[in-house]
């Protein structure tokens, strides 16, 4: 199992054909390093592809996610600093559902 203490979205756009080197160049250029135990979460501009790249301190795992209809609910802003989102707020993203409103204390339903 891959342990997750934190998880940080992007707002900047990520080209989709970028492998894990370029992933990884992006969290460094941003977080100054890549630090274990945390994920960290970029979209496409379209915001219908994503990928996590995720550092386990053994090294880095990077997974893509593409929905077969409609768009992955991403930040409005597009630019700025990453913002960290929890486990249930990402379990919320890669479905597709509203994350913003995910949590302790929030029931979705996709109906």
């Amino acid at each position: 199992m891959i342990k997750i203490d934190e998880i940080w979205l992007s707002r900047e756009p990520l080209d989709m054909r970028a492998g894990p080197d370029t992933a990884l160049a992006r969290v460094i250029n941003r977080f100054g390093k890549a630090r274990p135990h945390c994920a960290y979460v970029f979209a496409n501009k379209r915001a219908n592809r994503m990928k996590v790249l995720v550092c386990d301190g053994f090294g880095i795992w990077l997974a893509s996610r593409r929905l077969h209809q409609g768009r992955f609910v991403w930040s409005q802003l597009r630019t700025g600093d990453p913002l960290a989102i929890d486990l249930p707020q990402l379990q919320a993203l890669v479905v597709g559902l509203p994350w913003q409103h995910a949590g302790a204390g929030h029931f979705m339903d996709r109906h």
